[in-house]
């Protein structure tokens, strides 16, 4: 197994829930990354053979092993992540958007849990324009908040979005967030918000318009004890379990959201991932709430 070290990411919308509940430092966290592998920025491993080096370091040492040749980086972003504010309304590429504006062969899917809902009751999700002439208008004129649908969300809901949809998680949010391995978001409109040096956030609304498909709206889901499978990957929820097995034949990451345990030594904090080979058992101690992610078997 690879227990990893927890990424803090803070940013303009983050908040203090992350700060409380997994017992990290900040007031305006958006992201604890449990998994992030990227050049320049990935998770300390902190056992085993590998400890003090990072996932994005190893994971070209054992991709093949485990039918993951084919990608370049670690294929899963893990995070919970909190909207203290609204998040920008966003689109990310499909695949065959991210080849035409990126050149890169992947483009993003992502999906929420709940953890706690949206003060709104709401999330941005969809458009409004029933048209691509409509499109065209409302972008031209700049109304990006006319242009965005809603989906009512509560706690304990689960929501996958497709890449090409309008979205944005919404004040009051936390989720645990389970996405591509891949950095392509395209902002349409972020509030007029600007950073520490007064300097507003980059759109690109010319890439979000091509990436955007005005068609695609999420649904709610619920887990209710059954693996949910996307496009490529899938996951679990986990309540009140004493051990968990990786009985699949890829690596599976086994996210603690509530409780605690320990592994391999070391006592593992809310928000942090623990890769398991195919085989391996965790001990899984006082576990409330925990999630297993993998890409799924028929993909690799």
């Amino acid at each position: 197994m690879l227990i990893l070290k927890r990424i803090v990411h803070t940013t303009l919308w983050g908040g203090p829930k992350i700060s409380r509940m997994a017992g990290v430092e900040g007031d305006s966290i958006g992201h604890l990354y449990s998994l992030y592998c990227r050049k320049g920025v990935s998770n300390e491993i902190l056992n085993g053979q590998w400890r003090g080096r990072t996932l994005n370091e190893v994971f070209p040492l054992f991709k093949d092993k485990v039918g993951m040749t084919q990608f370049e980086y670690f294929p899963l972003t893990l995070a919970l992540t909190e909207a203290h504010e609204n998040l920008s309304i966003q689109v990310h590429p499909n695949d065959e958007a991210a080849n035409a504006l990126e050149h890169r062969a992947r483009g993003k899917r992502e999906s929420w849990y709940f953890i706690d809902a949206p003060t709104s009751g709401t999330i941005i999700n969809g458009c409004t324009c029933h048209d691509m002439e409509q499109e065209r208008m409302m972008i031209e004129q700049g109304q990006f908040m006319e242009m965005a649908d809603t989906l009512a969300v509560k706690k304990g809901d689960y929501v996958h979005v497709e890449p090409g949809t309008l979205h944005a998680i919404t004040a009051g949010s936390l989720v645990f967030e389970i996405e591509e391995g891949s950095d392509f978001t395209y902002r349409f409109y972020d509030y007029d918000r600007r950073d520490a040096q007064g300097n507003p956030r980059e759109l690109h609304v010319e890439k979000a318009t091509s990436a955007l498909d005005i068609n695609l709206k999420s649904v709610v889901k619920a887990y209710n004890g059954q693996e949910i499978k996307e496009k490529t990957y899938s996951t679990k929820l986990i309540n009140n379990i004493d051990a968990y097995t990786n009985e699949s034949t890829t690596l599976e990451c086994f996210t603690l959201v509530n409780g605690t345990l320990n592994a391999d030594g070391i006592a593992v904090a809310p928000g942090s991932t623990i890769v398991l080979w195919p085989g391996e058992t965790l001990n899984c101690g006082q576990v409330q709430l925990a999630f297993v992610s993998k890409i799924r078997e028929d993909k690799i």
